[in-house]
């Protein structure tokens, strides 16, 4: 084992997608595959070694940037992982991000033999400990998703409560009774009416929203 640590930065990304043969929208993450051993021909997160003059967060969005072509607006450090025995003979500290992109931003990204999007629960198996840190940030998700700037992200600006339902679904893996959700949205004062209606509606439109700061915190009754 080398005498001095390295450092990388990886990201984990999760994305909102609809698939015919799933009933609830799913949440579903780019993987990239490595080419160089260790763990050649296995998938990982996108990532690589901190430049000697980037931060932390520019590493991030550069190694994000060139591997998958996407850009993120989220992007917030999850954790740092560094277990001596992670990556063989040599000393590696990961830190690890985590951005929440929209299914538009998603579907923008690169795509080829090298990079592919998967579902984030049935996940190939991954290099190094890459598993045990996509399995920490789908906890972290699933444990903030009270917080309703995680949804947002996963959204855009507006959105209609059929949407914001969708991402709480996925998020937590189980359908949710529309009337009760809507009840609860309304207690939690976090949403506001935009006055205007979806577009392209084959009915009745139905009304937008936007999130509106609140103090403190709203307990999610559905976690």
């Amino acid at each position: 084992m080398t005498d001095h640590p390295q450092i990388a930065v990886s990201t984990v990304i999760f994305a909102l997608r609809e698939t015919d043969d799933q009933a609830l929208p799913a949440l579903w993450m780019p993987l990239v595959r490595r080419i160089r051993a260790p763990f050649e021909g296995h998938w990982a997160l996108p990532g690589g070694p901190l430049g000697i003059d980037e931060s932390l967060s520019e590493a991030a969005r550069h190694n994000l940037k060139a591997t998958t072509g996407l850009a993120p607006r989220y992007l917030e450090q999850l954790y740092a992982f560094g277990d001596p025995a992670r990556s063989g003979d040599q000393r590696l500290v990961s830190i690890v991000y985590w951005a929440l992109v929209g299914n538009d931003e998603a579907s923008r990204s690169e795509a080829d033999d090298n990079v592919c999007w998967f579902p984030a629960d049935a996940l190939p198996a991954l290099a190094f400990d890459h598993q045990l840190i996509v399995d920490y940030a789908l906890w972290r998700l699933r444990n903030k998703v009270e917080y309703a700037q995680i949804a947002h992200r996963l959204l855009g600006e507006t959105f209609t409560l059929a949407q914001l339902r969708s991402v709480y679904e996925a998020i937590l893996q189980r359908p949710l009774d529309p009337a009760n959700f809507r009840r609860q949205m309304a207690a939690s004062k976090s949403l506001a009416a935009t006055g205007e209606m979806q577009s392209g509606a084959r009915h009745r439109p139905p009304r937008l929203y936007r999130y509106v700061e609140v103090p403190g915190t709203t307990p999610n009754p559905w976690a």
